[in-house]
């Protein structure tokens, strides 16, 4: 298709409204607009996308092109933009190879929330560690029957008399002791 008869079905195109003309305008220039879409190197579903948005932007821009018998060389100029921008779009996405980052929940808490949410883990963080060394102070048989009587699924009395040799009717008297004993420690560091 030469640049004459590109410009007469443009000019009967948008000034005629000749539905035939459009129809020959398309068809004869589809392959230079393929052809530079192709250039890119664009996965199918990008080619498909920039091909049809520069077809679009001709339809946008029709009283605006000035040389008619150009056209040809305004699609392929545009097809050829659209093109660059589809590129630079791929390049700012980083694809991750974690997808269960994308299931991550939104954090939508006000900043507000946010900081206070952290106070409140930090101070666990300190009780549970508290806890912890206050734990490693109780006397062994302390930390042994509490650790027992504190597992998932945790022991019956019976399993735990057996385990460490203690009467059955003397496991809650002497839980009560350790937990006591526990509490004191924890009052000592400033946790209730």
């Amino acid at each position: 298709m030469d640049r004459d008869s590109i410009g007469i079905l443009f000019r009967a195109a948008v000034e005629g409204d000749d539905a035939a003309a459009w129809k020959s305008l398309v068809e004869g220039l589809s392959p230079l607009v393929w052809s530079v879409v192709r250039a890119h190197g664009l996965r199918d579903a990008d080619a498909q996308e920039v091909y049809q948005t520069t077809w679009f932007r001709l339809a946008q821009n029709l009283t605006r092109i000035r040389e008619p018998d150009r056209v040809g060389a305004w699609l392929a100029s545009t097809a050829r933009n659209e093109c660059i921008k589809v590129i630079r779009a791929a390049r700012r996405v980083s694809p991750s190879g974690d997808p269960e980052m994308f299931d991550r929940v939104v954090d939508d808490r006000t900043p507000e929330q946010a900081l206070i949410d952290s106070e409140d883990a930090e101070r666990e963080r300190e009780r549970a560690r508290a806890a912890w060394q206050a734990f490693q102070e109780l006397g062994e048989s302390c930390q042994r029957l509490l650790r027992l009587l504190t597992t998932s699924p945790p022991f019956s009395y019976q399993e735990v008399s057996a385990t460490l040799g203690i009467a059955v009717g003397s496991i809650g008297p002497i839980r009560q002791r350790c937990l006591r004993r526990l509490r004191g420690l924890m009052g000592k560091r400033g946790f209730q």
